[in-house]
């Protein structure tokens, strides 16, 4: 999708038209790294988690073995571990946030959210291809359901999250944002980029999934209607599907707890507007 020596558009800018994290561009392909065999069982993992988000490592090789796969746990670990997946319920081996960064309270328990812009939520999730596999980041209305942003990427490194937040921002500014603790969202550089717009920010609770739940809900429709679906060969054919999917997910899907509306219906009809504190 990019070409280096475009006479007239710089590398970045074309990372940007195609939604694809800077990073990303000059990463080397995660299909280099793992061998079929990973990648065929990170895929049944992530299918796994989506129904099992409570599954640590221990509980997915035993659910991996029971399906006659010959894994054990420490290499199941390492491979969840490259997913960014990490159990719902929290134990003695939760990892703890970095001890140089702030974590902020879960701000949403009793807010009354009713119109768009109130509160946004982003997330990270992993995304299996036929061959390798990359990282989708997306940032999402809490009240319309409305996909902001989304960005692709190869690592799971703290800028592609920054620009979704910065080509989300273009659409105006939300009371709160909300993150789980992951070392992505609170890196200073993330956290800056909302405090210089006065945007409250809230975090989950450690290992709770459900404080981010429409995003949860998202990635859930988001695999099952395209990425299972269609299972795309490459990172090229990824972004495609991924850009006509939110397209339509976002104009012509009716949401049923949006009343069968779409969440662009939802979002025009309440204004979008943005909001100052």
């Amino acid at each position: 999708m990019i070409e280096p020596q475009h006479p007239g558009i710089s590398v970045a800018r074309q990372c940007a038209l195609v939604g694809l994290a800077r990073s990303s561009y000059y990463a080397p392909p995660q299909e280099a790294v793992e061998s079929p065999q990973n990648l065929a069982l990170m895929r049944l993992i992530d299918q796994a988690y989506l129904d099992h988000p409570f599954f640590g490592s221990r509980q997915m090789a035993r659910w991996l073995i029971r399906d006659g796969h010959l894994v054990n746990r420490k290499r199941v670990q390492r491979l969840m571990q490259l997913m960014g997946l990490q159990a719902t319920v929290p134990g003695p081996h939760t990892s703890r946030p970095h001890p140089e960064r702030r974590i902020y309270p879960y701000l949403l328990g009793h807010m009354t959210i009713d119109q768009p812009n109130l509160v946004w939520s982003t997330d990270i999730t992993y995304v299996p291809m036929r061959r390798g596999f990359m990282y989708l980041v997306a940032v999402i209305d809490w009240f319309s359901r409305y996909v902001l942003s989304w960005r692709l990427s190869n690592t799971l490194d703290t800028l592609f999250c920054i620009e979704a937040l910065q080509a989300a921002l273009q659409h105006g500014v939300p009371v709160v944002f909300n993150t789980d603790q992951g070392s992505q969202f609170t890196s200073t550089e993330f956290t800056n980029c909302l405090l210089e717009q006065q945007i409250l920010i809230s975090m989950d609770g450690r290992g709770r999934a459900l404080d981010n739940v429409f995003i949860e809900r998202l990635w859930r429709t988001v695999k099952y209607e395209e990425i299972y679906l269609y299972d795309h060969a490459d990172g090229v054919a990824l972004h495609q599907g991924l850009d006509r999917y939110f397209r339509f997910y976002n104009t012509e899907r009716p949401h049923s707890a949006l009343g069968g509306k779409t969440p662009e219906q939802v979002h025009q009809t309440h204004g979008g507007t943005t909001h100052r504190h």
